[in-house]
C-alpha cells in the first residue's frame, strides 16, 4: 500500500513538472521578444547639443523642437594681451533658428527626424537655409551601430552689390555645403563622429577649385553629468593652385542641460558657416591662427 502511494506521488509530480513546461517555454520566448525588442530600441543620442565647436552633430531635435542658435568668433589671438587675446578685436557672429518639422520622414530603417533652419551671419553679410535629415538612429542592441545623419546648407553673400560681382549675376552670391555625419555613442561617457563634406561655390579665383571635399572629426568626453571636453578637426582634401585653406583644430568645453547647450573653446575657423570655413580658411592652427569663439543654443518644444 505504502509502494502504491509513493507512486502515485511521483506520478502527480511528473505530471505537473510536464504541465508546466509549456508555461516557462512561453516565458522564454516572450523574455527573447522583449530583449529583442529593447535591442531594436534607438540609443540615446551621441551628442546633446547640434553643434560641435565648428561642425553639427549627429543630433536632430524631436518633432516639435524650434531651437534658437547664438555663434560668436572673436578676432586672432595672435596680438596677445594688447586686444586681451582676440576679445577686443573684429569678431564675426551668426544668429539662427531651425525648426523639426517630421519625426519619421522616410522608409523602414531609414526612417527619422528633418529639421530645416535660417541663419544670418556677419562677415559677407551671408544668409543661409539649412536642413538636417537623421537617416539613421543607432540602436541599443547594435543592430545599427551608428547614427547617419545628412547636413545641407545654401550660403548666398549679400554684402557686395549684383553690378560688382564677377559676372554681374545674382547666382555668382551663392554656395552650397553637402555632410554625412556618422556618430557612434560607445559609453555614457565618450561619443565620437566622422563627416565627410562637400563644398561647392558658384564663383571662385581662377586660381582655385569650385568644390572642396573635406573631412572632419569630432569626440566629446563627459567628465560630470552636465559637463564635457569636445574636440574638433577639420581637413581639407582638395588641393588648390594657390591658397590652399588651412586645416582647422578647435578645443573646449561643453555645458548641457535638456533645453540650453554652452559651448566655449578655441579654433581657427572664423567664417562660421561651414562653406566658407572650409574653402577660405587662412588661419594657421599651428601658428597665430587660433581664436576664442562660443555657441549657445535654446531649444523650446511645441
Amino acid at each position: 500500500m505504502k509502494t502504491r502511494t509513493n507512486f502515485g506521488y511521483l506520478l502527480l509530480l511528473i505530471v505537473s513538472i510536464l504541465g508546466c513546461m509549456p508555461v516557462f517555454a512561453q516565458e522564454e520566448v516572450k523574455a527573447e521578444i522583449k530583449q529583442e525588442e529593447d535591442n531594436r530600441k534607438p540609443e540615446r543620442p551621441a551628442f546633446e547639443s547640434t553643434f560641435l565647436i565648428d561642425n553639427q552633430t549627429s543630433l536632430v531635435p524631436k518633432k516639435g523642437t524650434l531651437e534658437f542658435i547664438l555663434q560668436h568668433r572673436f578676432g586672432s589671438m595672435a596680438n596677445g594681451v594688447t586686444d586681451l587675446y582676440g576679445l577686443w578685436a573684429p569678431g564675426n557672429i551668426r544668429i539662427g533658428a531651425s525648426y523639426t518639422i517630421f519625426d519619421k520622414l522616410g522608409i523602414g530603417s531609414l526612417k527619422g527626424p528633418l529639421s530645416v533652419g535660417f541663419g544670418t551671419t556677419k562677415n559677407s553679410r551671408i544668409q543661409d537655409l539649412n536642413w538636417k535629415y537623421g537617416i539613421l538612429q543607432q540602436t541599443k542592441g547594435g543592430n545599427i551601430p551608428v547614427s547617419v545623419t545628412y547636413y545641407g546648407v545654401a550660403g548666398m553673400e549679400t554684402a557686395v552689390p549684383v553690378n560688382e560681382l564677377p559676372n554681374g549675376n545674382a547666382s555668382d552670391r551663392f554656395s552650397f555645403f553637402h555632410q554625412i555625419i556618422i556618430a557612434r555613442r560607445f559609453s555614457s561617457k565618450l561619443s565620437v563622429q566622422v563627416a565627410p563634406s562637400i563644398s561647392h561655390y558658384n564663383v571662385v579665383n581662377a586660381n582655385m577649385k569650385n568644390d572642396m571635399i573635406s573631412l572632419a572629426v569630432g569626440a566629446r568626453y563627459k567628465f560630470s553629468p552636465q559637463s564635457a571636453i569636445i574636440l574638433n578637426l577639420d581637413q581639407p582634401i582638395t588641393k588648390m593652385t594657390a591658397n590652399n585653406p588651412y586645416p582647422n583644430i578647435g578645443f573646449g568645453i561643453e555645458i548641457a542641460t535638456s533645453a540650453h547647450a554652452f559651448q566655449f573653446f578655441a579654433s581657427s575657423f572664423d567664417a562660421i558657416v561651414p562653406q566658407k570655413n572650409n574653402m577660405y580658411n587662412q588661419n594657421d592652427p599651428y601658428g597665430k591662427g587660433l581664436r576664442i569663439g562660443f555657441n549657445i543654443t535654446r531649444l523650446w518644444n511645441f
